[in-house]
Order: C-alpha cells, then structure tokens, then sequence
C-alpha cells in the first residue's frame, strides 16, 4: 500500500477509489471527500469540458468511418506487437556454444580450468563442458568464439545492499526476523546495472545492521529484467549483526545485554521450529503460526543461513560458540575483518565459511587496537589470516554501496595482493564456488557444470587481476551486457 506524507506523519494509508474515467486514483485522509472549493469545482468542471471536446471533435470529424476503421486495425493481426526474437541459449531460444583460450570451470572439487574448450549452453542451462577439439556441437546450435578471452562463472556477492530502495525499518526492535528486504527489491536499478558490468550477476539483497537482526535477505540475479526472472531464493538468508553498529540501537546496549537477547530470540524460534516438526510428524497438535519465527523454521530444516555481520575476534568467536555450535543452524562469516582471522581455525573446525570484506587488512594501529582489544604484528591480509589458519571456504563481498559493487572483483585482487594464496584459484573460488555452496547454492551456481544455470563472464584475464575487464555477461544463457554493442559502463 502506498504512503503520502501524512500517512507517514498520522500513521495512516491511502485508500483507492475509481474516479469518473474509471481509472485509479488516490484518496488521502488529509484530502476531504467532496471539493467543497468553488475554484477546484470550476477547475474539474474546464477539465472535463476540453477532455471532452479533445474526445468527440475527431470522431465527429471523421464520423463512423473513423470509429470502424479504429476498430478494425485493434483487431487486425498485423497491429499486434511482434514477439520478441530468443536469443541462441536462453530460454526456449536455439542451442548457443561458446569457444574460449580457457575456461575458469572452479567446481568445488577436481580440476579448475580447461584450455582451449567450448562450453554448449541450451535452454539457460550449462549442457556440457569439454575440449573444443572433440566435443561435438549439436547441429543448429549457434557457434560464438571469444578468441583469447576467457569463459567463467558469474560472480557472486553476499553481502549487499543496493537492490533495491533503503527504506527498509530494521531497528523497530533490537531482533527483527520477520523482515523482509524482498519487498523493496527494485529491478534494473543503476547500481545492479554497474554491478553487472563488473561480471556480478548474483547478490544477496540485506537489511542493515542496525539491529542484532535485521530480518531476511533475498538472493537475486541482477540482469533480470522483472523480480520474478531474478529470484533466485527468497528468504536467502536471515540477516544477523553480533556487533558493530547495534551498539547504537535506542539506549546504546552493550555486548552482553546484545548477545543475551539474540540468544534468546534464536532459542525462541529454534522451539517454535521443534513444534512445528512434531506436528508435521503427527506427534502433536498444530501450533498457533508466528510469522516472526517462520524464517527460523527454515534455518533448522538447513532451507537458508544466517549470514552474520561480524567482526574482531571476540564478536566472531561468539557467533562461532552461540550460532554453530549451541544452537546448530548454518550460519557464515559475513565481513570477518580487523583481527577476526584469529577465529579461522575455530571456523574450519565447525565448518562455517568466511566471507571477507570490505576491509581488507587488519593494519597494526591504536585505533584498531582501541576496537578489537589485539594488534597485529604486521599488515595482515583478513582473507590470508583465515586461509593460513586452515579454513578453505574464503571468499569475498563489497558490502554495497560501501564498496561500489562493480568491484568485487578488486576485493580479491586485493586478497592476493595481502598474501592470500591463489595458485590453485582460490581467488576466482571466492568469487564463485565457495559463496555459491555457502549460501546453499552450490547445486545451481558457481562453476561451469552440466545443468546449473548458464550465468557466465566473458573476460580478458584472471579475474582477480584489477586490469582484467569484462568483455560479455550472460544471465541464465541471454547475454545482458555487452560493451561492443552498448556504452562501457566499467
């Protein structure tokens, strides 16, 4: 329902009525009922009149010849808009192979790239992946060769804020699971467009973290050109701040007042989601429904993650503790940085996933220092921290708009340039693959395998090389972004 100024004020709505052209108008409660103003009476009343005339003088003009030769063209076939031309790939549209110097494939296990190979895409969907010298390219299908660029997964960010409006209310409470960023989803927006361009064709939309929790997130495709076309799951994930910024919320609560009441909230939804579980097993009656806690139904049935905000050891050793291992639901690590690295062992060890940014390095300073309460013994690389403890699953947000979101891509580059490893490709992991499986997704995102969705980059180079430009984006095998044909955008 759409708002005025005053229903923001009064705490009122507007309703909708019909006016006299049938259209739909809106009527304010601080609007009266009837124009009780002799000038707004004359105003509609000089309205009508040249609405009217505008109306009748052509038809009397033209008399019934006009009227039926009107008639007959809205009913012709030929005036009927043509249907749009499918793309080779997309949905419905012909078979589209790809050839390419090498293919970035990154699947979670066995080999990474393959040189010189050709990529067969039909129906939105990765068909095969193979050698271009022998594998066979059904007849029909469209051949495009890349030359000596190379093909990779789209990238993927989860941690973002700009699909859409920020009006979001995340404070209401200090623990807000039903809210949903969903309904302020705004397709095509010049940021995704940005983001796109810089080969980002998934982002987690979340709310703020104003809030230990600030309600749900949705996982969508940014070159979608409706919701519907870029849902990818909604809820994506329950949003979660530990520390950081709720501090402020209404009379500036502490770390354990913070810490309790998320406990409690989670322990609250954990029971709400053990009810319901026993009636669907015919153990015990139907319970009453809370909509607040129906997200929490899905994190205990392993359905979504809770992606948690949170930073310096000690806030993530306590989502570690609280999260993982008391209460059992997935969660992941969604910033990580100042001396958060010192918890990647604990990490590897319950299996939770880092995904780093927008910080990149955990500098030796006093104000650090005054933050975390440890100092580093050099400039250490967040990313690198948690991979030298042993943790695999690394990779890497934005956190836009802090970060603009073309730049995913320079947050890796700028993990390698801090000392994470990427001989085995583990930058371009963390750019695909590992957000991918973290945020359950793994089964349809991520890497180039037969049957997931055909949502891939053309690029000049490794990814995690700043200088590396994206040439072409596909999204679910229609090419949404190509510079040759349209401005540069990044």
């Amino acid at each position: 329902m759409r708002m005025c100024s005053c229903s923001r004020a009064l705490g009122s709505t507007r309703s909708w009525v019909s006016n006299a052209s049938g259209s739909t108008a809106a009527k304010c409660a601080c609007i009266p009922d009837t124009m009780a103003h002799t000038s707004n009476m004359r105003r509609t009343g000089s309205a009508l009149i040249a609405l009217s005339l505008t109306l009748v003088l052509p038809l009397w003009a033209g008399g019934a010849e006009s009227k039926l030769t009107s008639a007959a063209s809205a009913a012709s076939p030929a005036s009927a808009a043509p249907a749009p031309l499918l793309q080779p790939g997309e949905q419905g549209g012909r078979g589209l192979a790809i050839r390419a110097a090498k293919v970035l494939s990154v699947p979670l296990k066995g080999r990474q790239f393959l040189d010189n190979a050709v990529v067969l895409i039909k129906d939105g969907k990765i068909e095969a992946l193979g050698p271009a010298n022998s594998t066979p390219i059904p007849a029909g299908y469209e051949v495009l060769d890349v030359g000596d660029n190379w093909l990779m997964p789209g990238m993927i960010d989860l941690h973002s804020h700009i699909a859409g409006t920020f009006d979001i209310n995340d404070t209401v409470y200090l623990t807000n699971p039903g809210c949903r960023a969903s309904v302020a989803v705004r397709p095509g927006n010049s940021r995704l467009k940005m983001g796109l361009a810089g080969g980002v064709t998934t982002i987690l939309f979340i709310p703020g973290s104003g809030s230990n929790i600030g309600g749900q997130g949705v996982l969508y495709k940014t070159g979608a050109a409706d919701y519907e076309a870029g849902l990818v799951r909604d809820p994506g994930s329950m949003k979660l701040a530990q520390a950081g910024n709720p501090e402020r919320y209404l009379f500036r609560v502490g770390r354990s007042f913070m810490n309790w009441n998320t406990r409690n909230t989670l322990q609250r939804g954990v029971a709400y989601a053990k009810r319901w579980e026993a009636f669907e097993n015919g153990e015990a009656a139907q319970p009453q429904r809370d909509i607040q806690f129906e997200v929490v139904r899905l994190l205990y049935n392993k359905e979504t993650q809770i992606s948690t905000h949170t930073q310096i050891y000690q806030v993530v050793n306590m989502t570690l503790t609280m999260v993982a291992k008391e209460l059992g639901l997935p969660v992941y690590i969604d910033h990580g940085t100042f001396d958060g690295w010192r918890a990647g062992a604990r990490a590897k060890e319950l299996g939770v996933s880092a995904i780093i940014g927008p910080r990149a390095i955990d500098p030796p300073s006093s104000r650090n220092f005054r933050f975390s309460g440890s100092l580093s013994a050099r400039i250490q690389g967040c990313a690198a921290g948690y991979q030298e403890a042993g943790l695999e699953m690394v990779g890497f947000n934005t956190d836009a708009p802090v970060i603009p979101q073309e730049t995913l891509q320079l947050q890796a580059g700028m993990g390698g340039r801090y000392g994470f490893r990427c001989d085995e490709l583990q930058a371009v992991r963390g750019l695909t693959i590992v957000p991918a499986v973290t945020a359950g997704l793994g089964h349809r995102l991520g890497s180039i395998e037969p049957g997931k969705d055909a949502d891939l980059l053309v690029v000049t180079g490794d990814p995690a090389d700043p200088r590396t430009s994206v040439e072409a984006v596909y999204t679910d095998g229609e090419k949404v972004y190509d510079p040759r044909v349209e401005r540069r955008r990044w």
